[in-house]
């Protein structure tokens, strides 16, 4: 069966108007972003010219990948359980709607906002170094290998990250516990991007190739097993009582 593209954007739609209106989410939103942010600041801010060796042994900018792998946990783990809380969730799910169409509108609510704030971020950091880093400093920091794993890395780490997220929300009936949940969830691909960026893991081209098809594979299985999860008339029950 086809996914209609009307439905999706109904639903993200509406998730995106509600998200906006939530002011928890909107400031989960904001604090992850900045205290993945401190450590590439303390680079840019205080270290001088010698520790750009030490600097070009690392990839400092690999922690922001942080940023795309909790950000949208706490979101997405709303998305099932806050609407059963509010109410909402019910006239929903007495239309024709399939799972899969729902649940890709509700994940696409979160992904886009949360891969914006990933990318814009980055970029601030960057314009930061260019204007306040030492030169050696700067360039030990910028190099083209990390700007393009964070192009490629911060979309699919979002998209894993949702999908666990919405999986334990389908599961839960309490909002803080989905997203505690949701956020133990996603700490190991953090794990695995913090010791990529102290290089204990080292990256290479090999390496990079593999985790995406992973992530890419991960991202299919992950909306094909939430929606196997999303069982209509258990919810509706629940929502109901």
């Amino acid at each position: 069966m086809s996914i209609s593209a009307r439905r999706v954007r109904a639903v993200f739609g509406k998730d995106l108007r509600e998200f906006r209106r939530n002011r928890s989410i909107l400031v989960g939103m904001a604090i992850v972003p900045l205290i993945f942010s401190i450590q590439p600041f303390v680079s840019v801010f205080t270290l001088q010219s010698d520790a750009s060796g030490s600097l070009s042994q690392e990839h400092v900018l690999l922690y922001m990948l942080g940023i795309p792998a909790l950000v949208p946990s706490l979101v997405a783990a709303y998305s099932v359980v806050g609407e059963r809380q509010q109410g909402t969730l019910e006239p929903v799910l007495t239309t024709p709607i399939r799972a899969e169409e729902l649940l890709l509108g509700k994940a696409l609510a979160t992904f886009l906002p949360a891969v914006a704030v990933a990318y814009a971020v980055y970029g601030l950091f960057l314009i930061a170094v260019e204007l306040f880093a030492v030169d050696s400093v700067a360039s030990a920091l910028i190099r083209p290998s990390d700007l393009l794993a964070q192009l490629l890395f911060t979309p699919l780490l979002a998209g894993w990250s949702i999908w666990l997220a919405i999986v334990i929300s389908t599961r839960s009936s309490d909002i803080r516990v989905a997203q505690q949940l949701a956020l133990i969830a996603s700490l190991p691909s953090v794990a695995v991007v913090v010791l990529i960026a102290v290089n204990v893991i080292e990256p290479s081209p090999a390496i990079a190739v593999t985790a995406a098809v992973a992530l890419l594979l991960l991202n299919f299985l992950g909306w094909k097993t939430a929606s196997t999860a999303f069982d209509r008339e258990t919810l509706i029950t629940n929502t109901r009582t």
